[in-house]
């Protein structure tokens, strides 16, 4: 499986299994921008991010650690 940006809630929830000691309503999005990229399955250039698709994937990983 390739993660993409678009694939908001698939990298909700590998962050929120690789992160699981953080509250993610806290996260800036510096560090958000770092774990996407850093995550194995994701595959998407790392300048195609903005400010709205890491607010959605942050709005999606609060919702699963809810």
């Amino acid at each position: 499986m390739s993660l993409k940006w678009t694939d908001t809630l698939d990298i909700a929830i590998e962050l929120a299994e690789t992160h699981t000691e953080v509250d993610p309503q806290y996260v800036r999005f510096t560090d958000l921008h770092a774990w996407v990229c850093a995550l194995d399955e994701f595959d998407d250039d790392p300048n195609h991010s903005n400010e709205k698709i890491l607010e959605a994937i942050q709005m999606a990983w609060i919702d699963e650690a809810d």
